[in-house]
């Protein structure tokens, strides 16, 4: 199996998984994304504890690369402080916008450069980076009331 056979089933198994894609439990903030040029829209559900990141959800509907985004998203950000979050989003954007990543950067996105080709369609970089942005705008609004 070659890099872009593993990256493209990466990308389907997420879309078909259903872990990452339900109503967060006691959500500290509900985020609302939107692509209004597919139609992609989510509700990414986050939960915060001592600066960190302790669950995430989603609910929403769009197409197979925005679903697989959200759900490698949240797989990644699990865990971390919102800094490091933060700090995934840009890696991302960056890699999104074909800016060249070091190895060290590649290897946090850890699954998410299964999304790198992406980029080669520009029409798609708007369903994969939804989620991030969205992420994004959320950790923000964190930011500024704590």
């Amino acid at each position: 199996m070659d890099l872009n056979e593993l990256y493209s089933q990466v990308i389907k198994d997420h879309n078909m998984s259903r872990h990452n894609k339900h109503q967060l439990k006691h959500p500290s903030l509900v985020m609302p994304g939107k692509n209004p040029s597919c139609g992609d829209e989510i509700d990414l559900a986050l939960e915060f504890s001592d600066g960190r990141i302790i669950d995430a959800a989603y609910t929403g509907s769009g197409c197979a690369i925005s679903q697989a985004s959200v759900s490698i998203m949240i797989d990644l950000i699990r865990g971390k402080t919102t800094a490091e979050a933060d700090e995934l989003c840009q890696i991302f954007l960056n890699m999104i916008r074909r800016k060249p990543l070091s190895d060290e950067d590649q290897a946090k996105l850890e699954e998410a450069v299964a999304l790198m080709n992406v980029s080669n369609m520009p029409a798609r970089v708007k369903c994969a980076a939804m989620p991030w942005h969205t992420l994004k705008a959320a950790l923000e609004r964190v930011n500024t009331t704590v």
